[in-house]
């Protein structure tokens, strides 16, 4: 198989609510990239968390188009708004949490083995309104897919 042309416009790709809180429409699917990576672009809401957690097979980087957000890498807090980004490469931990009412992520992993959990933990998007969250969920597909590797809860305050 070989990397497809690629396009879509603002709004296109497939919308996914994702367990783990937020809605993702896929713009290059592991598949479209021929493995190579995939690229999604992920809509979350005020006090949104992820667990403390690594991707031991992937390296992740995300721009943030949109909002605010407080992230912790391998113990170091950052708070990053509209413009920033961070890199992350495979067995790091980290975590992340929005600060802002509405946040808008770009988020890029290469290789493209990771997409079966993020795709396994969600469903279609039928509507403007994020689907509940579920983190045992996320967790059994994580533990699945071996995709993502959950450390311990967020570490960050609850507000």
């Amino acid at each position: 198989m070989a990397a497809k042309n690629v396009v879509r416009t603002a709004g296109a790709g497939d919308r996914r609510w994702f367990s783990g809180g937020g809605t993702h429409t896929w713009k290059v699917t592991s598949e479209e990239s021929d493995g190579t990576f995939f690229l999604f672009e992920d809509e979350l809401s005020l006090g949104k968390m992820t667990p403390l957690h690594c991707h031991p097979g992937t390296d992740e980087a995300i721009y943030v188009l949109e909002g605010e957000i407080v992230l912790n890498m391998d113990g170091d807090e950052q708070h990053l708004d509209t413009g920033g980004m961070w890199m992350v490469p495979r067995g790091v931990a980290h975590a992340f949490t929005v600060v802002s009412p509405r946040a808008r992520l770009l988020s890029f992993q290469t290789p493209g083995i990771a997409q079966p959990f993020y795709w396994d933990a969600s469903e279609p998007a039928t509507s403007r309104e994020a689907g509940p969250v579920d983190f045992d969920r996320v967790l059994e597909v994580a533990t699945a897919t071996g995709a993502t590797t959950v450390l311990g809860p967020p570490p960050f305050a609850v507000p």
